[in-house]
């Protein structure tokens, strides 16, 4: 332990200068007052000047929180999609600290859709923003992070795995987050021991304002704090710039650096978590890491009952909602056992782990291999019922359209 006169033993981040897209709420802001925390300077490029109708918080909100955690802040309004407005902001933010040692591309766009329900508007936002806005940040960013000490470069994104699972229901989105995750493999190399250059990803769902729109009521449950990557980003950054070109998963870098507890990061440390990018192959991080960029990568996949309500979810629409109006409740029994829900009354609906939001009409128990070979066409409801496989309680009417819907959805699983 240091003694108590010695100054700032843990504040490793006491008076850099973190340049954060997107840091106004969610995690881009859970970073920044990480790093407050230690002195940093943090400016906060985002868009949210004035309030929002819907979603938390502004930059100037944000530097209210980050001056109070004990850090300085500049607020700077950036729409990633605007380069001269990240000029403006870099411009303004050497001035004002005198440099930029580490760059956090976390604004994304995301609309986890098929590619015939994708409108072009939305494409060109998710390209603009994840791929074209993490580029020119970064290219405008890097001449000052050449200054630095020990400069960085995180980007929000996934590790690169081409298994046709992660493209098929969100092609033009996964192509957008891996052009950041490109970003990484490109620049880490062109700027080796010159800039630390890697990406961070969730393991599970994190509790966000986008998660909230996306999931629906009670998806929060299913999700872990933004807490887990902004202490995952703190570790990252705080290491030496040899560190660089890695694809990090949080809990998998939080269990290297010794951390035991994760139920701390849990919005309910007893609910079922939704996981996005795992079950992970937990690869040892050496560090420094000498491997580039596939030293650290990990092998995103998900369990087949996380799996099937993963789609399902992402194929919820109003008419499915419109034409069953019921709720369904699963008790699974086996290796993947547990409580999981399809909601298609509520507006939106919603699918994922635990009980619903509401009452069930239905309730359904089988073995959970059972369930995926029944939702992947691979086994008939009728039979599934009629040989003893599937029980029944409530109102057989709407286990009839659940049905119907299997058959709509069966080419999406």
């Amino acid at each position: 332990s240091f003694p108590s006169t010695f100054p700032f033993p843990f504040r490793k981040l006491a008076g850099c200068t973190l340049f954060i897209t997107g840091a106004s709420r969610g995690i881009g802001k859970a970073i920044a007052l990480k790093a407050a925390k230690d002195g940093a300077n943090i400016v906060i490029a985002a868009k949210t000047a004035e309030p929002h109708p819907t979603l938390p918080g502004t930059i100037y909100t944000a530097a209210a929180e980050i001056e109070a955690a004990g850090g300085k802040a500049l607020p700077c309004i950036v729409n990633v999609r605007e380069e001269q407005q990240i000029i403006n902001a870099v411009e303004k933010a050497v001035k004002t600290f005198g440099g930029i040692d580490i760059l956090v591309n976390n604004a994304s766009a995301i609309s986890l859709t098929g590619t015939l329900e994708t409108e072009t508007k939305k494409v060109n936002l998710m390209m603009d923003v994840n791929v074209r806005g993490t580029y020119l940040t970064s290219k405008t960013c890097l001449p000052h992070l050449r200054k630095s000490r020990n400069p960085h470069i995180l980007n929000l994104s996934p590790p690169m795995n081409l298994n046709p699972m992660w493209f098929k229901n969100h092609c033009a989105y996964t192509i957008s987050k891996y052009g950041m995750s490109m970003c990484v493999l490109g620049m880490a190399e062109e700027f080796r021991g010159e800039v630390a250059v890697n990406a961070l990803w969730p393991k599970t769902a994190i509790h966000t304002a986008a998660m909230d729109m996306l999931g629906g009521s009670g998806i929060e449950k299913q999700c872990r704090k933004t807490d887990i990557l902004a202490d995952a980003a703190y570790c990252i950054l705080t290491k030496p710039k040899s560190f660089t070109g890695n694809f990090i998963i949080d809990e998998v870098l939080l269990r290297e650096e010794g951390v035991k507890d994760f139920d701390v990061y849990a919005i309910a440390p007893d609910k079922h978590l939704f996981l996005v990018g795992a079950l992970q192959e937990e690869k040892k991080l050496s560090s420094p890491q000498q491997e580039g960029a596939g030293g650290a990568t990990a092998r995103p996949e998900l369990s087949p009952v996380a799996e099937t309500f993963r789609v399902i979810q992402g194929a919820m629409s109003e008419e499915y909602v419109r034409t069953t109006q019921g709720v369904f409740q699963f008790e699974l029994s086996g290796d993947e056992g547990g409580t999981w829900y399809i909601d298609l009354k509520t507006k939106g609906g919603s699918a994922g782990s635990g009980k619903p939001p509401v009452a069930a009409d239905v309730v359904m128990s089988m073995s959970s291999g059972d369930f995926v070979k029944m939702f992947t066409g691979k086994l008939k409801p009728t039979l599934a019922f009629m040989s003893g496989k599937l029980r029944i309680k409530g109102n057989m009417a709407l286990a009839v359209k659940l049905e119907k819907m299997l058959t709509q959805l069966n080419s999406k699983l």
